[in-house]
């Protein structure tokens, strides 16, 4: 998984997934905003958006956000997002979810693995969703929270989440709307009418919480598509992405990141790479040490991997593997080799 806007950049701030930005990318395109506009103004590479896994920084969608609404001339764009969009088609966490067993358990599932939709300062180990118990004349029903902070300063994630949610239940089990009522925190916007029409309930602006009211019945609820054997491949490959999303957090993680396109190169020069990630060297050297690994030794490591990578699979040669893991000499590739496993790549590799 590259966590990129375009090749060789890197992102330290949070992130949304390329199948999130391109879902909201066609919809907009689809009401009659130019693509190409789109990417321009939001600063998205195209080839980003080619794996759903793939990652853009949240301030980019943000701008993508805005740049539809007023492209399309839709205000609501945001609500109307969440109402047609399915997360199964954008994520794995879509999957996921409707692979549980109960909406409770699909629910637990999103706070585990929604950062690999999008991911939401300020949450930190906590989880973004809640069920809390209603009071007064509340009594017997749930609120189905949303509690990332700051949530103002992105009304059209608010939006979008609670439409998705009310929507999405709906068009799964028919019958009644999930919520009996909806409370935001933003103002109430020009478009109030499109509220009620997607969640056909009473809703309170400028609340105290973002929330759908929902009745007792529905956290225990069976989704109706419940596959113990689904649910655990899409777990597995589901965990596997959690992990290479926190790699690109660590030092390590974003050096190496940065490495791999240009291994081949020969050209990972610690300057070089330092000035890549926008620190000075003794900046990324001593956020290494603090790490636990030299530069050089990771490097090494990275092209002892990678030429594993290449030779147990027998996709390339071993000529072709020390042209592309950085050895202009297949002979220095092969002590090299040698040194990591103590045997020949031409024992691993095809010729």
């Amino acid at each position: 998984m590259s966590v990129a806007l375009k090749p060789g950049k890197l992102i330290a701030e949070p992130t949304v997934s390329a199948g999130y930005a391109k879902a909201l990318l066609d919809l907009a395109v689809a009401r009659g905003a130019p693509a190409a506009a789109l990417l321009e103004r939001s600063d998205i590479d195209p080839a980003i958006l080619a794996d759903q896994d793939n990652r853009l920084p949240l301030a980019r969608f943000q701008v993508l956000m805005r740049a539809a609404k007023a492209l399309t001339g839709e205000a609501a764009l945001a609500l109307k997002f969440g109402e047609t969009s399915l997360l199964a088609e954008m994520s794995i966490v879509g999957l996921i979810s409707e692979a549980a067993e109960t909406l409770t358990e699909a629910l637990a599932q999103l706070n585990r693995y929604g950062r690999l939709v999008i991911e939401v300062a300020g949450v930190g180990g906590g989880d973004r969703f809640a069920v809390v118990r209603g009071e007064g004349e509340h009594r017997g029903a749930f609120w189905l929270e949303d509690r990332r902070p700051d949530p103002d300063d992105f009304p059209e994630l608010t939006e979008s989440t609670l439409a998705r949610f009310a929507c999405g239940v709906a068009r799964q089990f028919g019958g009644p709307p999930l919520a009996r009522a909806v409370h935001v925190t933003h103002p109430e916007p020009a478009y109030r009418s499109e509220y009620d029409r997607i969640f056909r309930a009473p809703v309170t602006f400028g609340a105290s919480r973002n929330a759908l009211l929902i009745d007792n019945g529905w956290t225990t609820r069976g989704t109706g598509r419940s596959n113990r054997y689904v649910f655990g491949i899409f777990s597995e490959r589901a965990e596997a992405l959690m992990k290479s999303l926190e790699s690109v957090r660590t030092t390590r993680g974003r050096v190496e990141s940065a490495l791999i396109p240009i291994l081949h190169t020969g050209e990972t020069d610690m300057s070089r790479l330092a000035r890549e990630l926008g620190v000075s060297r003794p900046t990324l050297y001593r956020q290494l040490k603090a790490e636990g690994v030299g530069y050089e030794a990771l490097l090494d490591d990275l092209r002892h991997r990678m030429a594993l990578h290449y030779l147990d699979g027998q996709k390339v040669s071993v000529s072709q593997t020390a042209y592309l893991v950085g050895f202009s000499d297949p002979s220095a590739f092969s002590k090299a080799f040698k040194r990591w496993t103590g045997a020949s790549p031409a024992r691993r590799g095809t010729g």
